[in-house]
């Protein structure tokens, strides 16, 4: 899982018509803790996630699975599963 804040929105009037009904969200990694660079991508919003919300996020095939179930790929690299209410992190 990757841990991430929305920063945009993708609007597509044209797209495969099993992502009819989802919402199109550009990404950027939080990486807590380390001086990275930040990655930026686009991910599918299965859980009415919006603008500034911390989200998890799931990447490659479990992706294309959760936007309309396990019995159904969907061509999808990035899907948004969760919204953080809060993270809390100890020193190492």
């Amino acid at each position: 899982m990757i841990l991430g804040r929305v920063i945009g929105t993708v609007v597509s009037t044209r797209k495969d018509e099993r992502l009819t009904g989802f919402k199109l969200l550009v990404v950027e990694t939080l990486q807590p803790g380390k001086k990275t660079e930040v990655e930026e991508f686009v991910a599918v919003d299965t859980v009415g996630a919006g603008v500034g919300e911390t989200v998890l996020v799931v990447m490659g095939s479990p992706a294309s699975r959760t936007v309309n179930g396990a019995d159904t790929l969907v061509p999808v690299d990035a899907a948004i599963i969760g919204i953080v209410d809060t993270v809390e992190m100890t020193s190492r």
